[in-house]
């Protein structure tokens, strides 16, 4: 566990010394090989990357730059390539990585884009994002300023892809984590910007989880949710009968009327919708580093406005209020 050695020591003086006490058995159970069998293979491919003298980073760029191409040499591009390949599929991104552009299923970028205007200044914030996926947007949050990023997902193959970029960008500032929100300690109230992008409808519970949010919020602090909406009205609110969008584990998706109502119910003030927009293909969509189906399957083929079980297609909504 000697990537998260001296994280882990760096929270034991702080306001997280409590979680900071059950993060080995969290990351030991989150990592745990007997319940992902690809996660030996996933390290052996970090652990034989090439070690590279970086020459440039900008973490401030649409593709999160790391090196140039001049810092390498053919054989060791070809050995970058085939590492990073074994880490597929490739979510969230774009990345660029000693001139070997990661191009991404997501254009996460555009995501960035669209909030960064309307969120208050990262500037010397601590800053948790709740389901980084890959930790792309914790960069981001980085290059905004923040003095420190923790990302909590608890998917493995995204945390080993974080691994990669850390080792690297070698950044005291931004750490990914194998966790999930569950794991955090109850009313935390430790950071001044909380994001989930992309995670409410995944939750059974849409109150709980804006609570849960919450909790881990200082007083004044700002959450940032983006998250599936629907057209309607202050009771309007999509319950799948099975799959959205070939999605099994989507329970609720509101108008935002609805998830302003919910914001208020949960008593978060200065609630404010910054923005919707429609998902389209170009910006969720397969490429050489994520190869399955992605939206444009998802979608009616006769009508794009549809998903393919014959919902409203995705459309997506920034939310920012505070507690």
């Amino acid at each position: 566990m000697s990537f998260y050695d001296q994280f882990i020591r760096q929270l034991q003086d702080g306001p997280l010394a409590k979680w900071a006490e059950d993060l080995p058995n969290q990351i030991k159970h989150g990592l745990d090989s007997t319940r992902f069998g690809n996660i030996t293979k996933w390290q052996q491919a970090i652990n034989t990357l090439p070690d590279i003298n970086t020459s440039e980073i900008n973490i401030d760029s649409a593709a999160i730059q790391i090196g140039l191409t001049n810092d390498i040499n053919e054989q060791q591009h070809k050995q970058l390539e085939q590492q990073l390949m074994l880490l597929h599929p490739w979510r969230k991104g774009p990345f660029n990585l000693f001139g070997l552009h990661i191009d991404t299923e997501w254009h996460s970028d555009w995501k960035w884009d669209r909030l960064k205007d309307h969120i208050s200044s990262l500037q010397d914030k601590h800053v948790l994002d709740v389901g980084c996926g890959n930790g792309y947007h914790c960069w981001r949050m980085a290059a905004d300023g923040a003095a420190s990023v923790i990302g909590i997902d608890p998917t493995v193959l995204f945390n080993m892809q974080f691994q990669v970029m850390q080792k690297y960008i070698q950044s005291d500032t931004v750490m990914v984590l194998p966790a999930g929100i569950d794991d955090l300690p109850e009313k935390l109230e430790s950071f001044d910007t909380v994001f989930s992008m992309g995670v409410l409808y995944h939750r059974r519970s849409p109150i709980d989880h804006i609570k849960q949010l919450m909790d881990c919020l200082v007083h004044g602090g700002e959450l940032v949710l983006e998250t599936l909406i629907i057209e309607g009205d202050e009771n309007s609110v999509l319950v799948p009968e099975d799959r959205y969008a070939c999605m099994r584990n989507v329970w609720f998706i509101p108008s935002t009327d609805m998830l302003i109502r919910w914001a208020e119910r949960c008593g978060l003030k200065n609630i404010r919708i910054v923005d919707v927009n429609q998902t389209s293909i170009e910006e969720q969509r397969s490429t050489d580093w994520m190869t399955f189906h992605s939206l444009k399957e998802f979608l009616d083929p006769k009508d794009s406005n549809k998903t393919i079980e014959g919902y409203p297609a995705p459309k997506r909504a920034i939310l920012i209020a505070e507690k």
